[in-house]
């Protein structure tokens, strides 16, 4: 295998594994952005609820049962690190909404991480064009040359 073979296999490979960051990436992005949106809904669910209403809980694997709320008033949050805490109505949605920021400020971080990876994705893939076109052009003259060295 020739140099500039070797050296377009390599670009391949790069490009390949710059697809994958890129794509692990976006998947990233997409679970940022479904987290938000279950922040979005018990952030609706504090505002609308009342004392005594009633309201699905999930036990887990798909199971759920029906449950009165007895004060909503008293909202335990995540607070991270495995903790948690009891918070008032407002204060629940303000950690809530803390939250969100958070995923927005990495989801922000993120895109421009896939911004930066895509933009050395395409000079890579501009480099392989180029050794590509080179070798063909190398391949026409040596097809040219062994002509001329027949007649």
């Amino acid at each position: 295998m020739g140099g500039g073979q070797q050296q377009l296999q390599q670009l391949s490979q790069e490009l390949q594994a710059l697809d994958e960051e890129i794509e692990a990436l976006e998947a990233e992005i997409a679970d940022y952005r479904e987290e938000q949106s279950d922040i979005d809904d018990a952030v609706e669910a504090i505002e609308t609820l009342d004392s005594g209403s009633t309201v699905q809980v999930p036990l887990g694997g798909g199971a759920y049962v029906r449950a009165e709320v007895q004060d909503i008033d008293e909202i335990i949050v995540s607070l991270g690190g495995n903790y948690s805490a009891e918070q008032s109505e407002e204060d629940a949605i303000d950690v809530l909404r803390r939250k969100q920021e958070a995923l927005n400020d990495r989801i922000e971080e993120t895109e421009e991480e896939v911004d930066e990876l895509e933009d050395e994705s395409d000079e890579l893939e501009q480099q392989a064009q180029q050794m590509q076109q080179q070798m063909q052009q190398q391949q026409m003259q040596q097809m040219q040359q062994g002509q001329g060295d027949e007649e």
